[in-house]
């Protein structure tokens, strides 16, 4: 390259010039008819951002960047690669922000997305920015309503009472997941429970498949561990407790419980009925109404998941009401305690304090019986208890079953309860169906209108979308009714089945519902005669790879997965997992500590990239650890990766013509196999220092690099600064884009073989030959070789070997001693 041609390298001007010529020659960017002909398609999803006042923060960044590495590579090796963003912007986080500013969030968010595509087309990002969404626009929640009612046509969205837990300051309803330490994640405040009319999708009817699916697909381990647990299943009966009257007889009603354990019925001692469990009125007796409507009123301000606890100090109140036990005959006490939930199995248990830590805890606390029903080997059925007995063992005090193994009484117990009509073996779920109404105001509203005579009937779908009005007020209040409801002329509506007067649903759906569905939109925003375009979506979908952040696990990710099911079910879709792979990438520290504003260690983009460029941002935070655990981000760390830009830079300007010297040859062949194998691993942090690597040996001893050294490195180099590899791709002569073609450099393992090295073979320390390997040769080629040089071989005759000391590609010592008398 001639010296006038050699200049500085110039972040901000290369990164300019590149996204400029991107966009005009629509590099990154698909027609319809160039999505319908794809021939090698590749979708390449990343989690789109919720558009926040704040801008992108380094988070989103270290995620974006790990995805679009990926894609990147990906076309690099030939693929057509579909890399869309959107953004996730409804919701109450965009809804307390513009109540804090004093403004309107239709304001407010178009303003937060123009500033997050400033910021993503800053960094480099490969995005198809002619097919992107936005979740607040109604061209996208038309048909985020229209799901809502083909789910409800199929019976699988449906309106119920349920217990929730409530925010008192943001005046709205909590997912169990939202509430830390008893308070509300995003203000603090502690949160109560109430019981509120809402919408449910009945993710529960998909529970097993969406557990046995986990078996076999390919996402990150964590994250199948995650939702396996958040689903998870247990085996075990339903057992009905029959309801005693004041006098003793049978009232004909039953208390019904869920156990795992349905084998240690026979040490049930008392029962315990959540406080919402609709038979508390029924089995408290006169005399103890004051005391159990006090203690309900209390448990009613605790939060489900604070209820929850095992550490918490027990706390319950006597009913006054009894159920008859069926296996023993025994009337016992009925009482009610917040640690029972009802939603989880039926609200009520039969407590085995013998063989439960909680109930243990419980009945020594209230002084209630406690019965040893299973006994370890040594034991005998009278044997005290100090604590609640899990482990292994046989029944005792169990009647006909005594003797009988732990491994085999689950089974035993069943069925004799199911012979004598009171137990069935049932499987039951910790999962629950999914709340999708929000009594808040940014939100796609609910296309549902409530007539008197017909019930609730699905807007006609030719009406949507059902629009949010524009509404000045949309501060929530504490009667728990969205702020739509104060809007009359919006919600006073004709029944579209009867013509008869009406009212709009005025809860808005949950933004996860938003996000559940938007990786099968991008393709087809073409379209807004349909949802997604059936030959567009058998092309794209499922998503290829989809890169995003663990916490979503058994949220987002779980939602998606149902409503892919749920629509391959109604014929909507020909695939019912949405992901072929998911990958969970890690997070990032600064200084070793979280980021947060209170610290002030938050590391804003913008910034750094005016200073050193995106290019190099990009790199470092490739580089900073394990893309799949995170990093530290550490200030001065980002000089080694600006260095090393610019030195590729003044290499590749320097470059000439000729043979590449045989030793960068093959560290060239052994980098390329190296980052060939890393980079679909996301092994970015290791990838980056082989590239750096085989620079420094390029450039060893101050010699210049001659092209053949150089060029495949700008291609490796790529994925992580795409804006200078364009840049000296076209300076080395290519009038196309670096990206388009399948430009990855080729590993030749003949070119990689390693040269052949002479290794000193000693016998107790003494030089006995040489032998000639290749070069990183191991252990056992290398003394397989030494044992068979003629001179080595005599050394070792009649001796007795102790150990091999063995120095790779230098010396193999056999340590012996004579066997002769």
């Amino acid at each position: 390259m001639s010296s006038e041609e050699k200049d500085a390298y110039v972040p901000s001007d290369v990164e300019a010039k590149w996204q400029k010529r991107w966009e005009e020659r629509g590099t990154n960017t698909f027609t319809l008819d160039e999505l319908r002909k794809a021939e090698r398609p590749y979708f390449n999803l990343m989690m789109f951002p919720y558009p926040s006042a704040e801008g992108l923060h380094v988070g989103n960044i270290y995620a974006f960047t790990g995805a679009d590495v990926h894609g990147r590579y990906q076309r690099l090796r030939g693929k057509q690669v579909f890399e869309p963003i959107g953004f996730d912007a409804f919701g109450i986080h965009s809804e307390n922000f513009a109540l804090k500013q004093g403004v309107n969030p239709m304001d407010l968010i178009p303003s937060n997305i123009r500033n997050f595509t400033r910021q993503l087309k800053r960094t480099g990002g490969m995005f198809d920015w002619e097919h992107t969404v936005d979740t607040t626009h109604p061209s996208y929640y038309k048909w985020t309503q229209w799901i809502f009612l083909k789910l409800f046509d199929a019976g699988l969205a449906e309106r119920k009472e349920a217990p929730v837990n409530w925010c008192p300051s943001c005046m709205t309803v909590l997912a169990n997941e939202q509430v830390i330490a008893g308070a509300c994640e995003r203000c603090g405040t502690p949160v109560e429970q109430r019981r509120i009319a809402q919408w449910f999708f009945k993710i529960t009817r998909y529970a097993q498949r969406l557990l046995d699916n986990l078996d076999h697909i390919d996402w990150s381990e964590s994250t199948r561990k995650a939702q396996g647990n958040w689903i998870g299943r247990s085996e075990g009966a339903t057992l009905r407790f029959p309801i005693l009257e004041e006098g003793g007889a049978e009232s004909g009603e039953v208390v019904e419980v869920f156990t795992t354990r349905p084998d240690t019925v026979f040490g049930a001692t008392y029962m315990v009925l959540s406080p919402e469990h609709p038979l508390v009125d029924r089995v408290t007796t006169p005399a103890r109404h004051d005391a159990v409507d006090g203690y309900r009123s209390e448990a009613s301000r605790k939060d489900l998941v604070a209820r929850q606890k095992i550490d918490k100090t027990k706390t319950g109140v006597f009913t006054g009401g009894h159920c008859r036990n069926p296996a023993t005959g025994e009337a016992i006490p009925v009482w009610i305690a917040d640690y029972v939930l009802m939603e989880y199995g039926t609200g009520a248990i039969m407590a085995v304090p013998g063989h439960d830590e909680r109930d243990f805890e419980f009945a020594t606390e209230f002084e209630l019986p406690i019965v040893r029903v299973v006994a370890a080997p040594g034991e005998g059925p009278d044997t005290p208890l100090t604590e609640a007995y899990v482990g292994p063992g046989a029944l005792v005090n169990s009647g006909v079953f005594d003797g009988t193994d732990v491994r085999e009484s689950v089974r035993a117990v069943t069925e004799w309860a199911a012979a004598h009509g009171w137990g069935d073996m049932r499987i039951n779920y910790r999962l629950h169906d999914w709340c999708i109404s929000r009594q808040r105001y940014w939100g796609p509203p609910i296309p549902i209108v409530h007539c008197d005579a017909c019930g609730p009937v699905g807007v006609p779908e030719s009406e949507l979308p059902v629009i949010l009005p524009r509404v000045e007020d949309f501060k929530p209040d504490a009667s728990g009714i969205s702020p739509l409801a104060r809007v009359e002329s919006w919600y006073r509506t004709r029944c579209p089945r009867c013509g008869a007067d009406a009212r709009r649903e005025t809860d808005v759906s949950d933004t996860f519902l938003d996000s559940g569905w938007y990786f099968l939109r991008y393709p087809s925003t073409d379209f807004d005669d349909r949802a997604f375009d059936a030959e567009l979506t058998n092309t794209w979908l499922p998503v290829d790879t989809y890169i995003g952040g663990n916490e979503h696990a058994v949220l987002h990710l779980m939602y998606a997965r149902f409503l892919t099911m749920a629509l391959h079910d109604l014929g909507h879709l020909d695939f019912e997992e949405p992901f072929v792979v998911f990958r969970a990438h890690g997070l990032i520290t600064k200084d070793s500590s979280k980021m947060s504003k209170s610290r002030g260690n938050v590391v804003v983009p913008d910034p750094i990239i005016e200073r050193f460029g995106a290019d190099t941002f990009r790199m470092y935070l490739m580089f900073l650890g394990p893309f799949e655990e995170g990093g530290d981000y550490r200030d001065d760390g980002i000089q080694g990766p600006f260095g090393f830009l610019h030195r590729v830079w003044d290499t590749v300007l320097e470059a000439g013509d000729g043979a590449p010297d045989p030793d960068v040859e093959r560290k060239l062949h052994r980098t390329i196999e190296q980052v060939t194998q890393q980079l679909p691993e996301l092994g970015y942090n290791t990838a980056v220092a082989a590239l750096m690597e085989y620079l420094n040996a390029v450039r060893s001893g101050g010699r210049a690099a001659v092209r053949a050294e150089i060029e495949p490195l700008v291609v490796l180099t790529a994925p992580f600064a795409p804006h200078i590899a364009e840049e000296l791709w076209e300076r080395l002569g290519h009038e196309h884009s670096i990206f388009d073609g399948a430009n990855w450099p080729a590993f030749d393992p003949a070119k990689a073989a390693a040269e052949a090295v002479k290794i000193a073979v000693q016998v107790n320390g003494k030089l006995r030959g040489t032998v000639e390997v290749a070069a990183g040769a191991d252990e056992a080629t290398v003394v397989a070789a030494a044992r068979a040089d003629d001179n080595v071989s005599r050394h070792l005759e009649d001796m007795a070997e102790r150990r091999v000391v063995f120095v790779q590609d230098r010396l193999v010592n056999f340590v012996v001693a004579s066997t002769r008398p």
